[in-house]
């Protein structure tokens, strides 16, 4: 099969479309043929290295997978079937921890990404197991190859706002850096639960779009650096509820003083640097709550992808690269021109 690898961390020019073995299924496991794979900004953290992170190489890349069911190993149950389109659970855990078994699957102390940990959908095809395979409903009127722009972003955001800071309807929520896969899904989820939407970036053009979305303020930080005095101005001197902040370190003084007294500010990244400043005396004083979230569980997928199946939650496209042309998808990405999620097709 084909397949985008790379031998050795670096920059985007390191990823080789090249030849690739063919992946063999156990009895246990799932082959799928690959229709799409989405990038994340996970990609570029472990293409460029994460510190301590050891992969067998040549690695592939891709958490975000959808495709079609070709061959199933004679130990797989009966609820897969070849010739199924699927989306990719990019979670993998032991299944037999505490953890898993209160359903927390990603704290878990052996989870990894598929993706990260292991080799993903950059490629032709994948095998995997049976819990990694979703099954898109037939009546879910979802193109194949977008349906990759759902899982990651969806169960992380899901996470994020529904379980973690339990977003409520007329709930004020701010979301820092509109464009990527988890703002944008973070937004469509929240116009869901009932919650009002702020929204800032640095490009006009992304506020028109997260606004075509549903955003119900656009605040563009480049001309409005103090933003967050834009926030107690929009919410009549109360602060917002809840902020979603995966920037870090560039916002992180900023998000805490949007919030209301007894705010939340959830974060599931850091693209911007770890090392924020905290100020202690605004966290105990205004009874903050900071929470972290990574991915989500597979009863967090599976119940924020009804969002999807019924159409409240729709995958946003910003383009399409076929699987050769990865190099210049991942210089889009570091870039940050994007609106949503760019797909590679093999």
């Amino acid at each position: 099969m084909k397949a985008t690898v790379f031998h050795k961390h670096g920059s985007p020019e390191v990823l080789s479309y090249e030849d690739f073995k063919d992946p063999k299924i156990r009895t246990s496991q799932v082959l799928i043929r690959v229709k799409a794979a989405a990038l994340n900004h996970l990609d570029l953290f472990v293409r460029s290295g994460i510190p301590g992170l050891k992969l067998e190489m040549p690695h592939i890349l891709g958490s975000d997978i959808s495709g079609e069911i070709v061959e199933l190993g004679s130990k797989v149950g009966t609820t897969l079937e070849v010739g199924q389109h699927v989306i990719i659970d990019p979670g993998i855990s032991c299944g037999t921890c505490e953890f898993c078994m209160r359903g927390q699957e990603s704290l878990c102390p052996s989870y990894g990404i598929i993706g990260e940990h292991y080799r993903g959908g950059y490629a032709q095809y994948i095998a995997l197991e049976p819990q990694n395979v979703v099954p898109i409903p037939k009546d879910a009127g979802l193109d194949l190859a977008e349906a990759a722009a759902l899982p990651l972003t969806l169960m992380t955001a899901w996470r994020m706002l529904i379980t973690k800071a339990q977003l409520r309807p007329g709930d004020d929520l701010l979301i820092i850096g509109i464009g990527g896969g988890v703002a944008v899904a973070a937004l469509q989820i929240a116009k869901a639960a009932g919650a009002r939407v702020i929204v800032t970036s640095s490009s006009d053009a992304k506020l028109e779009k997260a606004s075509a979305l549903g955003a119900d303020v656009g605040i563009n930080h480049n001309t409005t650096p103090d933003y967050h005095k834009e926030i107690y101005r929009v919410t009549k001197n109360r602060g917002v509820d809840v902020v979603l902040d995966s920037v870090g370190q560039a916002t992180w003084a900023k998000s805490l003083k949007s919030l209301r007294k007894g705010g939340k500010l959830v974060t599931c990244g850091a693209t911007s640097g770890p090392n924020a400043e905290t100020n202690v005396s605004l966290l105990f004083w205004k009874q903050l709550e900071i929470l972290g979230s990574t991915m989500g569980s597979r009863d967090e997928l599976r119940t924020a992808l009804k969002l999807a199946w019924t159409g409240k939650v729709r995958p946003v496209v910003d383009r399409v690269y076929p699987l050769s042309k990865a190099r210049e998808a991942h210089e889009l990405l570091e870039r940050g021109e994007q609106f949503g999620k760019i797909l590679l097709l093999p």
